[in-house]
């Protein structure tokens, strides 16, 4: 983890700014979000991908790209929950009365 810090630091520091930028935005959006079902599956594979990484099934350079790419996925959703607080602290709106 320390040679993809090392060597892929503004890949990371990317992710996190292009995180931190959506979760900015993601506050306004108010989508429906995604079903139990579809949030249940892309846990489970985001989980296999995970698994898959530390017991290093993926060996040489596929193995690293799966290690870099969780890693800035770690970055990006980092930086998104960060841009969302932050955004929810600076524009506060009062509650709408009933």
């Amino acid at each position: 983890m320390i040679y993809l810090a090392t060597f892929n630091w503004g890949w990371l520091l990317a992710a996190a700014l292009l995180g931190l930028a959506m979760g900015w935005i993601a506050v306004v959006q108010h989508g429906q979000g995604w079903s139990g079902v579809t949030m249940r599956k892309v846990a489970v594979f985001v989980a296999a991908l995970i698994l898959a990484s530390v017991f290093h099934l993926a060996p040489g350079r596929p193995g690293y790209w799966l290690d870099l790419g969780l890693v800035m996925f770690a970055a990006y959703v980092v930086g998104c929950a960060v841009g969302s607080w932050l955004r929810s602290l600076v524009v506060s709106r009062p509650a709408p009365s009933a």
